[in-house]
Protein backbone atom coordinates (compact mmCIF):
# COMPACT_ATOMS: atom_id res chain seq x y z
CA UNK A 1 0.00 0.00 0.00
CA UNK A 2 1.94 2.92 -1.30
CA UNK A 3 -0.62 5.80 0.21
CA UNK A 4 -2.47 4.39 3.62
CA UNK A 5 -5.47 6.54 4.40
CA UNK A 6 -7.93 5.73 7.30
CA UNK A 7 -11.51 6.34 7.81
CA UNK A 8 -12.24 9.85 8.82
CA UNK A 9 -14.15 9.91 12.39
CA UNK A 10 -16.99 12.98 13.08
CA UNK A 11 -19.35 13.92 15.49
CA UNK A 12 -21.82 16.63 15.52
CA UNK A 13 -21.72 19.61 17.79
CA UNK A 14 -24.12 22.52 17.92
CA UNK A 15 -25.41 21.33 14.38
CA UNK A 16 -22.01 21.18 12.46
CA UNK A 17 -19.38 18.77 11.84
CA UNK A 18 -16.81 18.47 14.82
CA UNK A 19 -14.25 16.65 12.93
CA UNK A 20 -12.07 13.94 15.71
CA UNK A 21 -10.10 12.36 12.43
CA UNK A 22 -9.87 13.82 9.20
CA UNK A 23 -8.49 11.90 6.59
CA UNK A 24 -10.82 9.51 3.90
CA UNK A 25 -12.56 12.13 2.10
CA UNK A 26 -11.13 15.20 3.40
CA UNK A 27 -7.52 14.53 3.34
CA UNK A 28 -5.71 16.50 1.20
CA UNK A 29 -8.17 19.15 0.20
CA UNK A 30 -6.62 22.39 0.97
CA UNK A 31 -7.80 24.87 4.45
CA UNK A 32 -7.28 28.45 2.72
CA UNK A 33 -5.11 30.47 4.68
CA UNK A 34 -5.74 33.89 5.98
CA UNK A 35 -2.51 35.17 4.46
CA UNK A 36 0.35 33.92 2.24
CA UNK A 37 3.15 31.42 3.03
CA UNK A 38 6.48 30.37 2.01
CA UNK A 39 6.89 26.88 0.93
CA UNK A 40 6.98 25.18 4.45
CA UNK A 41 6.00 21.40 5.97
CA UNK A 42 5.03 21.44 9.11
CA UNK A 43 5.95 17.81 10.81
CA UNK A 44 2.27 18.40 13.48
CA UNK A 45 2.21 16.57 16.60
CA UNK A 46 3.72 13.18 18.17
CA UNK A 47 -0.09 11.81 18.39
CA UNK A 48 -2.68 11.24 15.97
CA UNK A 49 -0.34 12.81 13.75
CA UNK A 50 -1.07 14.89 10.53
CA UNK A 51 1.46 17.21 8.88
CA UNK A 52 0.99 20.41 6.71
CA UNK A 53 2.48 21.35 3.51
CA UNK A 54 1.64 24.92 2.71
CA UNK A 55 2.63 27.44 0.03
CA UNK A 56 0.93 30.57 -0.98
CA UNK A 57 -2.72 30.64 0.03
CA UNK A 58 -3.17 26.82 0.36
CA UNK A 59 -2.34 24.32 3.20
CA UNK A 60 -2.57 20.39 2.11
CA UNK A 61 -2.75 18.63 5.60
CA UNK A 62 -2.26 15.08 5.78
CA UNK A 63 -4.51 12.31 6.14
CA UNK A 64 -4.14 10.70 9.39
CA UNK A 65 -0.69 9.15 10.10
CA UNK A 66 -0.95 8.13 13.32
CA UNK A 67 1.17 8.08 16.96
CA UNK A 68 4.90 8.73 16.21
CA UNK A 69 6.24 5.75 18.59
CA UNK A 70 6.82 2.93 15.98
CA UNK A 71 9.06 2.82 13.15
CA UNK A 72 6.48 1.76 11.01
CA UNK A 73 4.68 4.99 11.99
CA UNK A 74 7.70 7.24 10.76
CA UNK A 75 8.53 5.38 7.75
CA UNK A 76 5.05 6.45 6.58
CA UNK A 77 5.54 9.61 7.93
CA UNK A 78 8.83 9.85 5.79
CA UNK A 79 6.78 8.47 3.04
CA UNK A 80 3.98 10.58 3.31
CA UNK A 81 6.28 13.72 3.29
CA UNK A 82 8.40 12.95 0.03
CA UNK A 83 4.90 11.95 -1.92
CA UNK A 84 3.39 15.16 -0.80
CA UNK A 85 6.30 17.26 -1.48
CA UNK A 86 6.40 15.99 -5.32
CA UNK A 87 2.78 15.57 -5.75
CA UNK A 88 2.63 19.57 -5.34
CA UNK A 89 6.03 20.21 -6.70
CA UNK A 90 7.27 22.14 -3.02
CA UNK A 91 10.32 22.66 -2.22
CA UNK A 92 10.11 24.13 1.52
CA UNK A 93 12.28 26.17 2.57
CA UNK A 94 11.52 25.42 5.85
CA UNK A 95 10.73 23.10 8.36
CA UNK A 96 8.19 23.12 11.39
CA UNK A 97 7.64 21.47 14.61
CA UNK A 98 6.79 21.33 17.85
CA UNK A 99 8.71 22.52 20.87
CA UNK A 100 9.16 19.72 22.58
CA UNK A 101 12.87 18.41 22.76
CA UNK A 102 11.78 14.75 22.81
CA UNK A 103 9.61 14.72 19.55
CA UNK A 104 10.18 12.29 17.35
CA UNK A 105 8.67 14.59 14.89
CA UNK A 106 10.58 17.63 16.11
CA UNK A 107 13.88 15.44 15.39
CA UNK A 108 12.69 14.70 11.85
CA UNK A 109 12.60 18.63 11.23
CA UNK A 110 16.18 18.91 12.72
CA UNK A 111 17.54 16.22 10.61
CA UNK A 112 15.95 17.34 7.36
CA UNK A 113 18.55 18.72 5.99
CA UNK A 114 19.36 22.84 5.09
CA UNK A 115 15.71 24.07 5.76
CA UNK A 116 15.88 26.21 8.82
CA UNK A 117 13.32 24.86 11.38
CA UNK A 118 10.79 26.77 12.99
CA UNK A 119 9.27 25.95 16.78
CA UNK A 120 6.27 26.52 17.98
CA UNK A 121 4.78 25.87 21.22
CA UNK A 122 1.98 23.31 21.62
CA UNK A 123 -0.68 24.64 22.78
CA UNK A 124 -0.22 28.34 20.75
CA UNK A 125 -0.58 25.51 17.73
CA UNK A 126 -4.15 24.96 18.66
CA UNK A 127 -5.28 28.31 18.43
CA UNK A 128 -3.73 29.28 15.62
CA UNK A 129 -5.33 26.33 13.71
CA UNK A 130 -8.65 26.94 14.63
CA UNK A 131 -8.15 30.78 13.86
CA UNK A 132 -6.30 29.70 10.39
CA UNK A 133 -9.21 27.45 9.52
CA UNK A 134 -11.72 30.33 10.18
CA UNK A 135 -9.83 32.87 8.06
CA UNK A 136 -8.56 34.74 11.19
CA UNK A 137 -6.41 37.92 10.00
CA UNK A 138 -2.63 38.43 10.27
CA UNK A 139 -3.24 41.17 13.08
CA UNK A 140 -6.16 39.83 15.03
CA UNK A 141 -6.38 38.14 18.16
CA UNK A 142 -7.87 36.07 20.32
CA UNK A 143 -8.72 34.57 23.90
CA UNK A 144 -7.67 31.12 23.46
CA UNK A 145 -9.03 27.87 25.70
CA UNK A 146 -7.00 25.11 24.77
CA UNK A 147 -7.86 22.09 27.19
CA UNK A 148 -5.94 18.95 25.71
CA UNK A 149 -3.94 16.28 27.72
CA UNK A 150 -0.07 17.12 27.14
CA UNK A 151 1.48 19.88 25.84
CA UNK A 152 4.92 21.38 26.41
CA UNK A 153 5.45 23.97 27.86
CA UNK A 154 7.59 26.94 28.01
CA UNK A 155 8.38 26.65 31.83
CA UNK A 156 8.94 22.17 30.47
CA UNK A 157 5.67 21.48 32.95
CA UNK A 158 3.34 19.51 31.03
CA UNK A 159 0.64 21.97 29.96
CA UNK A 160 -2.58 21.55 29.51
CA UNK A 161 -5.62 23.95 30.62
CA UNK A 162 -4.25 26.87 29.42
CA UNK A 163 -5.96 30.66 28.37
CA UNK A 164 -4.21 32.30 26.07
CA UNK A 165 -4.17 35.62 24.48
CA UNK A 166 -3.21 34.67 21.21
CA UNK A 167 -2.22 35.44 17.46
CA UNK A 168 -0.53 34.02 14.98
CA UNK A 169 2.97 36.49 16.25
CA UNK A 170 2.90 35.13 19.86
CA UNK A 171 0.98 34.88 22.71
CA UNK A 172 0.84 35.43 26.10
CA UNK A 173 -0.32 32.93 28.94
CA UNK A 174 -3.10 34.59 30.70
CA UNK A 175 -4.30 31.99 33.02
CA UNK A 176 -4.15 28.14 33.25
CA UNK A 177 -5.32 25.12 35.54
CA UNK A 178 -3.73 25.31 39.13
CA UNK A 179 -0.41 22.95 38.33
CA UNK A 180 -0.34 19.65 40.34
CA UNK A 181 2.37 16.94 40.63
CA UNK A 182 1.46 13.85 38.70
CA UNK A 183 3.34 10.45 39.72
CA UNK A 184 4.50 8.36 37.25
CA UNK A 185 4.18 10.30 34.11
CA UNK A 186 2.69 7.81 31.42
CA UNK A 187 1.82 5.41 33.93
CA UNK A 188 -0.85 7.78 35.36
CA UNK A 189 -2.55 8.71 32.06
CA UNK A 190 -2.80 5.04 31.83
CA UNK A 191 -4.43 5.06 35.60
CA UNK A 192 -6.80 7.95 36.27
CA UNK A 193 -6.62 6.97 39.62
CA UNK A 194 -2.90 8.40 39.91
CA UNK A 195 -4.27 11.30 38.72
CA UNK A 196 -7.41 11.45 41.12
CA UNK A 197 -5.06 10.60 43.97
CA UNK A 198 -3.03 13.94 42.70
CA UNK A 199 -5.67 16.14 42.51
CA UNK A 200 -7.56 14.99 45.63
CA UNK A 201 -4.02 15.69 47.68
CA UNK A 202 -3.26 18.75 46.04
CA UNK A 203 -7.05 19.91 47.38
CA UNK A 204 -6.09 18.62 50.64
CA UNK A 205 -8.75 16.00 50.35
CA UNK A 206 -8.37 12.99 52.90
CA UNK A 207 -7.50 9.61 50.41
CA UNK A 208 -10.44 7.77 52.97
CA UNK A 209 -11.49 4.22 51.78
CA UNK A 210 -14.81 5.37 50.56
CA UNK A 211 -13.33 7.22 47.53
CA UNK A 212 -12.92 5.02 44.68
CA UNK A 213 -9.33 6.00 43.32
CA UNK A 214 -8.28 5.04 47.01
CA UNK A 215 -9.43 1.47 46.89
CA UNK A 216 -8.43 0.73 43.15
CA UNK A 217 -4.84 1.87 44.05
CA UNK A 218 -4.20 -0.48 47.14
CA UNK A 219 -2.40 -0.12 50.26
CA UNK A 220 1.19 -0.68 48.76
CA UNK A 221 0.52 1.90 45.57
CA UNK A 222 -0.99 4.37 47.99
CA UNK A 223 2.21 4.28 50.06
CA UNK A 224 4.25 4.93 47.32
CA UNK A 225 2.16 7.48 45.28
CA UNK A 226 1.91 9.57 48.72
CA UNK A 227 5.86 9.43 48.55
CA UNK A 228 6.07 10.66 45.48
CA UNK A 229 3.71 13.50 45.77
CA UNK A 230 5.14 14.55 49.21
CA UNK A 231 9.01 13.96 47.81
CA UNK A 232 8.20 15.22 44.23
CA UNK A 233 9.97 11.85 43.36
CA UNK A 234 8.97 10.90 39.86
CA UNK A 235 6.66 13.56 39.50
CA UNK A 236 6.43 16.06 36.82
CA UNK A 237 4.11 19.12 37.51
CA UNK A 238 1.00 19.31 35.18
CA UNK A 239 -1.72 22.13 34.09
CA UNK A 240 -3.81 19.40 32.02
CA UNK A 241 -7.27 19.54 32.29
CA UNK A 242 -7.53 16.08 30.22
CA UNK A 243 -5.62 14.67 33.20
CA UNK A 244 -8.23 16.46 35.72
CA UNK A 245 -11.06 14.92 33.49
CA UNK A 246 -9.31 11.77 34.33
CA UNK A 247 -9.05 12.27 37.73
CA UNK A 248 -13.09 13.06 37.82
CA UNK A 249 -13.72 10.00 36.18
CA UNK A 250 -11.42 7.99 38.73
CA UNK A 251 -13.47 9.40 41.46
CA UNK A 252 -16.91 8.78 40.26
CA UNK A 253 -15.93 5.37 39.68
CA UNK A 254 -15.87 5.07 36.27
CA UNK A 255 -13.05 4.35 35.29
CA UNK A 256 -9.88 3.58 37.19
CA UNK A 257 -7.77 2.23 34.38
CA UNK A 258 -7.68 2.91 30.38
CA UNK A 259 -6.93 0.76 27.54
CA UNK A 260 -7.12 3.75 24.70
CA UNK A 261 -6.50 7.41 25.30
CA UNK A 262 -9.27 9.44 26.49
CA UNK A 263 -11.16 6.40 27.58
CA UNK A 264 -12.33 7.70 30.86
CA UNK A 265 -13.27 11.25 29.89
CA UNK A 266 -15.32 10.04 26.82
CA UNK A 267 -17.21 7.72 29.21
CA UNK A 268 -17.63 10.94 31.89
CA UNK A 269 -19.24 12.37 29.12
CA UNK A 270 -21.85 9.36 28.03
CA UNK A 271 -22.84 9.03 31.83
CA UNK A 272 -23.43 12.88 32.25
CA UNK A 273 -25.67 12.49 29.32
CA UNK A 274 -29.51 12.91 30.38
CA UNK A 275 -28.10 14.12 33.87
CA UNK A 276 -28.39 17.22 33.40
CA UNK A 277 -32.10 18.91 34.09
CA UNK A 278 -31.26 18.57 37.84
CA UNK A 279 -27.53 18.49 38.06
CA UNK A 280 -25.36 20.04 41.20
CA UNK A 281 -23.69 23.41 41.08
CA UNK A 282 -19.87 23.54 41.18
CA UNK A 283 -17.31 26.18 41.04
CA UNK A 284 -13.59 26.65 40.24
CA UNK A 285 -12.05 29.22 42.32
CA UNK A 286 -10.51 31.50 39.92
CA UNK A 287 -7.25 33.64 40.63
CA UNK A 288 -4.95 36.03 39.08
CA UNK A 289 -3.30 33.69 37.41
CA UNK A 290 -4.54 29.97 37.40
CA UNK A 291 -7.86 28.32 38.23
CA UNK A 292 -8.23 25.85 41.47
CA UNK A 293 -10.32 23.00 40.79
CA UNK A 294 -10.49 22.30 44.75
CA UNK A 295 -13.68 23.65 45.39
CA UNK A 296 -15.27 21.31 43.05
CA UNK A 297 -13.57 17.88 44.03
CA UNK A 298 -14.86 19.03 47.59
CA UNK A 299 -18.55 19.77 46.15
CA UNK A 300 -18.17 16.31 44.41
CA UNK A 301 -16.70 14.18 47.05
CA UNK A 302 -19.67 15.75 49.62
CA UNK A 303 -22.27 14.74 46.65
CA UNK A 304 -20.75 11.19 46.78
CA UNK A 305 -20.68 10.75 49.94
CA UNK A 306 -24.44 11.21 49.81
CA UNK A 307 -25.51 9.02 47.64
CA UNK A 308 -25.60 11.28 44.52
CA UNK A 309 -25.92 9.27 41.42
CA UNK A 310 -22.08 9.81 39.43
CA UNK A 311 -23.86 10.67 35.86
CA UNK A 312 -25.66 13.72 38.05
CA UNK A 313 -22.44 14.19 39.47
CA UNK A 314 -20.46 14.08 36.17
CA UNK A 315 -23.47 16.51 34.79
CA UNK A 316 -22.47 19.41 37.25
CA UNK A 317 -18.70 18.69 36.52
CA UNK A 318 -19.01 19.77 32.70
CA UNK A 319 -21.49 22.49 33.92
CA UNK A 320 -18.66 23.46 36.48
CA UNK A 321 -16.18 23.47 33.44
CA UNK A 322 -18.41 25.52 30.98
CA UNK A 323 -19.08 28.63 33.60
CA UNK A 324 -15.31 28.35 34.40
CA UNK A 325 -14.79 29.25 30.30
CA UNK A 326 -17.25 32.10 30.57
CA UNK A 327 -16.55 33.35 33.63
CA UNK A 328 -12.70 33.41 32.73
CA UNK A 329 -13.28 34.86 29.00
CA UNK A 330 -15.13 37.76 30.76
CA UNK A 331 -12.57 39.11 32.88
CA UNK A 332 -9.60 38.89 30.32
CA UNK A 333 -12.46 40.95 27.83
CA UNK A 334 -12.58 43.40 30.57
CA UNK A 335 -8.56 43.72 30.57
CA UNK A 336 -8.20 43.19 26.78
CA UNK A 337 -11.40 44.48 25.07
CA UNK A 338 -10.71 40.59 22.79
CA UNK A 339 -14.14 39.85 21.57
CA UNK A 340 -13.22 36.29 20.08
CA UNK A 341 -13.18 33.12 22.09
CA UNK A 342 -11.14 29.93 20.46
CA UNK A 343 -12.04 26.24 22.16
CA UNK A 344 -9.59 24.19 20.72
CA UNK A 345 -7.71 20.93 22.13
CA UNK A 346 -8.64 17.25 22.67
CA UNK A 347 -10.91 17.81 25.66
CA UNK A 348 -13.10 19.82 23.13
CA UNK A 349 -13.81 16.66 21.37
CA UNK A 350 -16.20 16.23 24.10
CA UNK A 351 -19.53 17.78 22.32
CA UNK A 352 -21.30 17.98 25.20
CA UNK A 353 -18.60 20.12 27.02
CA UNK A 354 -17.93 22.32 23.81
CA UNK A 355 -21.97 22.97 23.53
CA UNK A 356 -22.40 23.95 26.99
CA UNK A 357 -18.92 26.24 26.54
CA UNK A 358 -20.44 27.43 23.34
CA UNK A 359 -23.77 28.34 25.11
CA UNK A 360 -21.72 29.97 27.63
CA UNK A 361 -19.91 32.36 25.95
CA UNK A 362 -22.59 33.19 23.46
CA UNK A 363 -24.66 34.20 26.37
CA UNK A 364 -21.72 36.94 26.98
CA UNK A 365 -21.75 37.99 23.68
CA UNK A 366 -18.68 36.25 22.32
CA UNK A 367 -18.13 35.34 19.05
CA UNK A 368 -16.95 31.66 19.50
CA UNK A 369 -14.06 29.92 16.89
CA UNK A 370 -14.45 26.39 17.24
CA UNK A 371 -13.30 23.48 14.69
CA UNK A 372 -15.24 22.30 11.77
CA UNK A 373 -12.31 21.39 9.24
CA UNK A 374 -9.37 20.35 11.43
CA UNK A 375 -9.70 18.28 14.30
CA UNK A 376 -9.31 19.93 17.93
CA UNK A 377 -6.69 17.25 18.96
CA UNK A 378 -3.49 17.01 17.75
CA UNK A 379 -4.48 15.58 14.54
CA UNK A 380 -4.84 19.45 13.57
CA UNK A 381 -2.13 21.72 15.27
CA UNK A 382 -0.04 20.63 11.38
CA UNK A 383 -2.37 24.08 10.64
CA UNK A 384 -1.38 25.77 13.42
CA UNK A 385 2.25 25.17 12.95
CA UNK A 386 1.92 26.11 9.45
CA UNK A 387 0.14 29.59 10.05
CA UNK A 388 2.38 30.70 13.04
CA UNK A 389 5.86 29.78 10.75
CA UNK A 390 3.91 31.64 7.50
CA UNK A 391 3.30 34.34 9.61
CA UNK A 392 6.82 34.55 11.36
CA UNK A 393 8.78 34.36 7.74
CA UNK A 394 6.55 37.36 6.72
CA UNK A 395 7.73 39.49 9.68
CA UNK A 396 11.36 41.36 10.19
CA UNK A 397 13.96 39.42 11.37
CA UNK A 398 13.03 38.50 14.85
CA UNK A 399 9.48 40.14 15.02
CA UNK A 400 6.74 38.93 16.42
CA UNK A 401 8.43 35.96 18.14
CA UNK A 402 7.72 36.52 21.69
CA UNK A 403 6.43 33.42 22.86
Amino acid sequence: MHVPCDDSVVRVEGGHELPLRRSRGYAPLPVRLPFESVPLVAAGGELKNTFCLAVGRDAWMSQHIGDMGSLETLDAFERSTRQFSSFYQVDPSVLVADAHPGYHTRRWAEDGGPAPVELVQHHHAHVAAAMAEHNVGSDEVVIGFAFDGTGYGDDGAIWGGEVLLAGYSGYTRLRHLRYVPLPGGDSAIRKPYRAALSQLWAAGIDWSPDLAPVEAAGTVELVLIRQQLEGGLGCVPTSSMGRLFDGVSSLLGIRQVVSYEAQAAMEMEASADGCFDDAPTYRFAVGESDFDPGPVLRGLVDDLRDGMEPGRVAAGFHLAVAHLVGQVASQERTESGVETVVLTGGVFQNAILASLARKELEGRGFLVLGHRLVPPNDGGIALGQAAVAAHRQAQPSGVGRGE
